[in-house]
This record gives C-alpha cells, structure tokens and sequence, in this order.
C-alpha cells in the first residue's frame, strides 16, 4: 500500500514557493508547442502563426478553466464570495472550462488571421494529452481528485483526507488521456488526416476516457452526484461526446 505524502511545492524562489501544478502548466505548454513545430506543422506560414496563437491560449486556459471551474463546480459559494474568483493560487481550475476558453481563443484568433479554425484546432488536439499528462501527475502529487476507497492492493492512501487506501484515479487519467489519448490522436493524425477529424476524435475519445475515470473518481465534496450516479465530470464529459459527433457528421458532410 503506497501512502500519499508528496509536497506539492517543488521549490522555493526567495519568497515565492513554485508548485508542481504550476509546473504541469508550463511543461504541459512548451512540450506541446514544441511537438508541434518539431514533428506536425510542415507549413511556414501556419509554424508563424502557431507562435502566436500561444498567448491567445494561454489566456484562454486561465479565463476559461477558472471561469469553468466557478460556474460548474461551485457557483454558489463564488456567487457569495465573487472577490475569491480572482484568487486563482487557492485552486480551482475546470478542464472542461479551459477547452472551452481554447476554443474561443483559437476561434477569434483563427478569424482574424483567415485561417480555417480547425487546422490549429487539430494541432492542439494532437498535443493537448501532453498537457493532460502533466496534469494528471501535478494532481496526484497534491493529493486531489482522490479515487474511491478500493480494497485492491494499489490502493492509495491520503494521510490528509483519511486513512482510507483509494483508487489512484489521478493515474487512471494519467494513462487514458495523457498515453493512450495521445497514441490515438496521432495514429489518427499521420494516417488517417483531414481537417477536423482530430478535434472530433479529441472530443469524442476524451470524452469516453473521462467518464471512465470518474466512475473511480469522488465527485466534487460541494456538488455531490448531480443526477443518480453521475458527476458534473461525468455529465460534461457526455456532452462533449455527443457534441463530437455532431462534429463528426459536419466535417464528413463538408
């Protein structure tokens, strides 16, 4: 039985302390940029434009996975608190509030430069697991987005939450949207390409890894279960399934 009792301070600078999450961040952006202009992108003028659309998504990740994280997750309490939602170094970030922030930040910056939206949205797609990865890692060092109590032998446990060994779901998230997520994407990328079809499947495959996860998953101590056994992780992650294939039959329709 592995007990859980990593810092989740990677270092002090002077008088600020540097957190492994804030790190999954920045590694999780410069590999993936880096991924992209070494092995995807084949056309200078996209390779240009990819350089700076990276700010657009780096505020897209921030505004959007906060904004996310506040009206999914926990309305209520920000609803009576709105000074805190700007505290973002407390925690607090939603996935599916930064895909949507991606989106809208790639959408402008796409129309702005008359570039089809889906060309750099398939770029991210293809490396956004990286990310995820990085993530994954970041919250199981903090101890969050624990499993449910297991009586398997690779239980983990939590020293600060309870003594209860728990599924290491973090890991399981790890696996399915970092590795295996990633494999699929660029099998679908370098042999099967047309515009789009790397965003559908990224939506449709994250979408079916995730529901999978939560089922080892606590769900969110303010919210609970939204409707019998399902989580709001469970319920986002089913509309981004459906939304992926409405994506699918647009895309084959064009």
């Amino acid at each position: 039985m592995f007990t859980n009792n990593f810092d989740p301070v990677a270092f002090n600078l002077f008088i600020f302390e540097i957190r492994w999450y804030s790190l999954s961040y920045i590694f999780g952006i410069i590999f993936g940029w880096f991924y992209c202009k070494r092995y995807l992108i084949k056309d200078k003028i996209i390779s240009s434009l990819f350089d700076d659309l990276i700010t657009y998504l780096i505020i897209g990740i921030i505004l959007g996975g906060r904004l996310g994280y506040v009206l999914f997750y926990n309305l209520k309490h920000y609803s009576q608190n709105f000074i805190e939602i700007f505290f973002i170094w407390e925690g607090g970030m939603s996935f599916h509030g930064g895909l949507i922030g991606i989106f809208i930040a790639t959408y402008f910056f796409s129309k702005k430069n008359g570039i089809n939206k889906y060309i750099f949205l398939d770029l991210i797609s293809v490396s956004a697991p990286i990310g995820l990865f990085f993530g994954r890692i970041a919250n199981f060092i903090n101890g969050e987005l624990i499993g449910k109590a297991t009586n398997g032998n690779w239980g983990i446990v939590y020293p600060e939450i309870d003594g209860i060994p728990r599924h290491p779901s973090q890991l399981y998230e790890c696996f399915l949207e970092g590795i295996v997520l990633f494999i699929i994407l660029n099998l679908i990328f370098f042999k099967k390409y047309k515009v789009g079809t790397v965003s559908f499947a990224f939506l449709f495959f994250y979408g079916i890894f995730r529901f999978i996860s939560e089922i080892f998953r606590e769900p969110d101590i303010q919210l609970g279960y939204i409707f019998g056994s399902f989580s709001m992780g469970m319920l986002l992650s089913l509309l981004m399934v459906f939304l992926s294939i409405i994506l699918y039959y647009r895309i084959n329709e064009a």
